[in-house]
């Protein structure tokens, strides 16, 4: 496999700029002329559009800026990466951040992608969702798995600990997740459950489906956010933007309230992100870490906005605390630390009070 020194990155096949490896290991970028008269920031914290060579620090993402590193497939997606790379004799470990990016292809999450490419031969084949669960759970118990290179076709560009398959469902674009070693088998009618009971609080999310298996009570699927009318969006995390690892619990919903007003500009947003909070309190979704909230950039008004919400489920995170912590508190956050956060942000407190109470009711209900 070719050891690549630069990438050029493109949006819908518009040349954003170029990705360099420099001699101590960071990859720096540069806007390309064209972009920075007609293009936009792909990352307004780290990467205003202005002529310059911007150089990352080397943590959290192995000398990649965050914009980029959201385009690594992490978890499940990396561990099949790192498979295919040893069917084919190649050491992952001695593949560096560029040619990480060199190997997520079409499928990739957001709208970044990256050329030349290390193309790796995948058959298409067809699809049955039962026997790529057993799969994956091959894959999870360090077995050799028959259709490797169908999985990474599949979910070689994915997030997450789950494993999942990028797929089409109809003509449009759509996630499907299987269980974890550490889920019960029936993990994914617990998540579409948690959309639903989500949705009914006002929460904003794509279209949710629970697909049939015989094996278990079916397999969760959500239509993808970042694909709009056969086009890709681009998107970036709270991690990617403030150059932080999700691995480390140190946000605040007051950071993210104030991040996301900074951005967008927009009280629907700080809405959103609001009842989203309450949802997670009160349905006990804990791993509300930086990567489970993301923003998206419409290309037409020159907008950002919050993505649609996702990765809702019963969960909990370090130490049993939220990995975001509300006002401070992590552990057992109250009303008051909910209305403490309206309150910093500007929320009106009948508002506040109103949505707050609505979903702790909803939530009470659903989960008696």
């Amino acid at each position: 496999m070719d050891n690549y020194k630069y990438l050029k990155v493109y949006y819908n096949d518009k040349l954003v700029g170029t990705l360099a490896k420099t001699s101590d290991r960071l990859v720096a970028f540069e806007y390309d002329s064209e972009w920075l008269v007609n293009g936009f920031s792909i990352s307004p914290f780290s990467l205003p559009l202005q002529k310059k060579v911007f150089l990352p620090k080397f943590e959290p993402f192995d000398g990649l800026f965050g914009v980029f590193n959201d385009s690594l497939p992490d978890g499940w997606g990396r561990l099949l990466v790192d498979r295919l790379f040893l069917k084919n004799k190649i050491n992952p470990s001695e593949i560096d951040s560029l040619n990480r990016l060199a190997v997520v292809q079409g499928i990739g999450m957001g709208a970044l992608t990256y050329k030349p490419e290390h193309k790796f031969e995948s058959p298409e084949q067809e699809s049955d969702y039962d026997k790529l669960a057993q799969e994956c759970s091959k894959i999870l118990e360090s077995q050799d798995s028959s259709n490797l290179d169908e999985l990474f076709r599949l979910g070689g560009s994915s997030g997450g600990a789950r494993p999942k398959i990028l797929t089409k469902v109809n003509g449009e674009d759509w996630i499907i997740k299987f269980p974890s070693s550490q889920d019960s088998k029936n993990i994914g009618e617990q998540e579409y459950k948690y959309s639903l009971y989500a949705k009914d609080c006002g929460i904003k999310m794509t279209e949710t489906r629970l697909f049939e298996s015989k094996i278990c009570s079916g397999y969760f699927g959500i239509k993808r956010f970042d694909r709009e009318n056969g086009k890709k969006v681009h998107m970036v995390s709270v991690s990617g933007l403030l150059e932080t690892s999700h691995r480390l619990p140190n946000l605040d919903y007051n950071i993210l309230m104030k991040l996301t007003l900074e951005l967008t500009k927009n009280y629907q947003d700080i809405e959103q992100l609001y009842r989203v909070m309450c949802f997670n309190v009160f349905a006990h979704n804990r791993d509300d870490h930086s990567k489970n909230f993301s923003y998206l950039f419409d290309g037409n008004k020159k907008e950002w906005h919050l993505s649609p919400a996702y990765d809702l489920t019963y969960s909990s995170s370090f130490n049993g605390e939220h990995a975001t912590t509300i006002n401070g508190e992590g552990k057992n956050p109250t009303l008051d630390d909910i209305f403490a956060v309206a309150k910093n942000i500007g929320i009106k407190e009948k508002q506040a009070k109103d949505i707050a109470l609505d979903i702790k009711e909803k939530c009470s209900s659903f989960f008696d």
